[in-house]
């Protein structure tokens, strides 16, 4: 066709300037002359907001923003297309075998591969092979969008049948697949153009499965180094091991006891495991050989840890002790003082925005038997009331301290190691959504942030959504590299709770027009969000740690 001929349309770009260019454009046409201004590989890009894969094509003016690794939806796009020629591989390799994408761990994914045989040291070199040579084909990625009817067909003869149950509760009448040299998969987001851009990863032997290890958004074209994370392993096998119990493995499961209208049955039970879990944990402080005076809650946000402070509390004093909580927050520096972010803003989640010296001079007199002058920060005037709150504790008194420094061995250095329990509380779900499809331990938390922001602190979905980048970033430096270092680790996460949450974040994300830069996340908790039969709450007991959130808490009045 002579271009005279075509069309053409408007693109305005994120700094505002302005192409013109021909109708029916793709996305990927378009980034070759847009890719020197990105920090790394383009993989997709915003249209208006809503993001597209580099395939499609451009038929109106529009505005466009691309997305390179160095953006969450980025990596999550390069995360998933490796998984998928991890999954391709192992099919070539061992036809008889499936992999189960499991939960993250270090930085990396860990997956198990099924068969009649343990998987060994070896088998894993083969896979990693396999997978280079896939890359170096780069072999294309194929959507597929079929009927419902078309889908079952497909996952019944791949032996599918963990998706071909959740099918059955999906609103939508179609079912968007991916074909990659003859094999086909169903994955919740979207995929690079094709293998040849998956060229930075690693396999790491980890009995009884693998770890799938990719570059981190922050240096997109290293592989980060494998740390061992014991503790957090274990908790995850814990939990998956309670799901295999209780018949919840994976949302087609859960949403199976919903429809049949047994879903109070394992509310009771799941509150139940918390319970126990916590009781144990008391016993843990209660009975320990040396005795612990300081108590330190800490983990990410949205985890539920205040609830959990005060369920501990509980079973303390059933144990016969008499917790007092201290705050962090009384023992911030004046506003002035507080350090600042790289964008010149306060860093309340910094170590240096507290009073350290103060801080651990009041706990060590606190110990000693002494009465110490607890400080009152007063948050609209950004310092210190000039009264303060006596305390002094008794010898069978415990002191409770919750924030997200508490495993950071500079916050109590004064305080010996034996006079401390240090608790590490998250929502670590590693229940899937299928075989192929996790549920990320974030995603759970951000849409518990976005109902607890909106019913308690008048902040919109959106407004949630655009802090949540700076709250990650706050916990990659401050929690995450101090997981191991609790003494006990407390997984917070309810097999039910996003069922109920739906019904809550849902409406929320559905305010967010296009028109918003937080679209793309909303259409994406939205579609996440629809792989759960809505859970009405009312059979939540007012102690659950999910009442944090929804309300209804016993211990907020």
């Amino acid at each position: 066709m002579n271009e005279n001929n075509l069309n053409m349309i408007k693109v305005v770009f994120p700094d505002n300037s302005e192409r013109e260019v021909y109708e029916g454009i793709s996305l990927q046409e378009l980034s070759e002359s847009c890719k020197n201004q990105y920090k790394s590989t383009i993989v997709a890009a915003k249209v208006n907001n809503d993001i597209k894969e580099l395939s499609y094509r451009l038929n109106e003016s529009c505005r466009v923003e691309f997305i390179d690794l160095t953006d969450d939806d980025g990596m999550r796009i390069y995360k998933r297309s490796l998984s998928f020629i991890l999954i391709k591989a192992v099919n070539d390799l061992f036809p008889d075998r499936k992999v189960i994408i499991c939960h993250s761990i270090s930085k990396g994914i860990y997956c198990e591969v099924k068969g009649d045989t343990p998987l060994t040291v070896e088998e894993v070199d083969m896979i990693k092979n396999r997978m280079k040579e896939i890359v170096n084909l780069k072999i294309p990625f194929i959507k597929k969008i079929m009927s419902l009817d078309e889908a079952r067909e497909v996952f019944r003869k791949i032996g599918r049948m963990d998706r071909f149950r959740s099918i059955e509760y999906r609103k939508k009448p179609y079912v968007t697949l991916y074909e990659c040299d003859g094999f086909q998969d169903y994955f919740y987001g979207y995929m690079v153009p094709h293998t040849g851009y998956l060229d930075k990863f690693d396999l790491k032997y980890y009995q009884p499965g693998l770890i799938l290890m990719s570059p981190e958004k922050t240096s997109p074209d290293a592989i980060p180094q494998f740390k061992e994370q014991k503790k957090l392993f274990s908790i995850f096998a814990e939990y998956k091991k309670w799901g295999k119990i209780l018949g919840v493995e994976d949302v087609s499961a859960l949403n199976d006891i919903v429809k049949e209208g047994k879903i109070n049955e394992l509310i009771r039970v799941a509150e139940a495991l918390h319970e126990k879990k916590i009781a144990q944990i008391a016993d843990m402080i209660a009975f320990n050989e040396h005795k612990k005076k300081v108590v330190l809650i800490a983990g990410p946000s949205s985890s539920g840890k205040t609830t959990f402070a005060h369920r501990l509390s509980i079973q303390l004093k059933v144990n016969g002790l008499r917790p007092v909580t201290i705050s962090l927050d009384d023992y911030f520096v004046d506003r002035e003082l507080t350090p600042k972010d790289e964008n010149g803003e306060y860093d309340f989640e910094a170590l240096e925005a507290i009073d350290i010296k103060l801080f651990n001079r009041h706990l060590a007199e606190l110990i000693e038997g002494k009465e110490v002058d607890v400080p009152i920060f007063n948050f609209p005037k950004g310092c210190r009331e000039s009264f303060c709150r006596k305390l002094k504790i008794d010898e069978d008194q415990i002191i409770i301290i919750e924030g997200i420094h508490g495993l950071n061995e500079k916050l109590t250095a004064s305080i010996p190691k034996e006079n401390k329990f240090k608790i590490y509380v998250s929502a670590l779900t590693s229940m899937n959504i299928d075989e192929h499809n996790r549920i990320p331990t974030t995603d759970t938390r951000i849409i518990r942030r976005i109902v607890r922001d909106y019913q308690f602190r008048g902040c919109s979905a959106a407004n949630t959504i655009k802090r949540w980048p700076s709250v990650r970033r706050g916990e990659e430096r401050n929690i995450f590299p101090f997981q191991e270092e609790a003494d006990v680790m407390f997984n917070s996460a309810l097999m039910f709770e996003l069922g109920v949450l739906k019904t809550y974040a849902e409406p929320l994300l559905m305010e967010i027009d296009s028109s918003e830069p937080e679209y793309s996340e909303a259409r994406r908790l939205i579609e996440f969000l629809n792989n759960f039969l809505p859970i009405d709450s009312k059979e939540i007991p007012a102690n659950s740690i999910i009442r944090e959130f929804i309300g209804g808490s016993c211990f907020y009045q």
